[in-house]
């Protein structure tokens, strides 16, 4: 359920998208559903804050870029503030995790993983590393699709191409991690 309710935004964004367009040709289906993502990530934020009394530092980013970019998209009337926050989270998200090689005793991906697997420091890092050289690169694809492709192309992209991309990307990182995880001897021995 928590998986359905993380990607309720992106879903309420194209649904809103498509339902648009499917009954109305008068170019403003990008700004209904910004609108539709705007409120979608208030939801989620709100509901996660009184169920939980907190919120994920990934929806706190989400919910100020989402707000920020998504006015400006309706009040100036120009998509492109829509089209670069996908950009800018990929490469906010990628610094993120190139920077956790400096700051603190682990990378952002041991913090993640570490409970569940057990990898020496060096896998820890290439893992990092892949992660932060995969956010920098869908930002800049990001640019590429919304630059030389149509609105609807782009839509298409943000929802099934960057989702499609991320389940391969770690469909790779798991084959990898495979090959690397330290058993537990204790395990083994009974």
């Amino acid at each position: 359920m928590k998986f359905l309710f993380d990607f309720f935004p992106l879903i309420a964004f194209y649904a809103a998208y498509q339902i648009h367009k499917s009954y109305n040709d008068d170019g403003n289906a990008i700004y209904v559903a910004t609108a539709a993502v705007i409120v979608a990530t208030l939801i989620q934020v709100g509901y996660n804050w009184f169920k939980h009394q907190k919120i994920e530092k990934m929806h706190v980013i989400t919910v100020v870029l989402v707000t920020l970019f998504g006015g400006l998209t309706i009040l100036l009337q120009d998509p492109l503030f829509i089209k670069w926050k996908v950009t800018i989270v990929n490469w906010l998200f990628g610094l993120i995790f190139l920077g956790s090689h400096f700051v603190g005793d682990k990378t952002i991906a041991e913090r993640m993983l570490s409970s569940a697997i057990e990898v020496s420091d060096k896998i820890w890092l290439r893992l990092n590393t892949g992660w932060a050289l995969f956010f920098i690169s869908m930002g800049f694809l990001n640019i590429y699709v919304f630059k030389y492709y149509d609105e609807e192309t782009w839509v298409g992209f943000k929802v099934y191409g960057i989702l499609g991309l991320t389940f391969v990307f770690v469909v790779i990182q798991g084959i990898y991690l495979s090959r690397h995880i330290v058993e537990d001897k204790s395990a083994s021995e009974e």
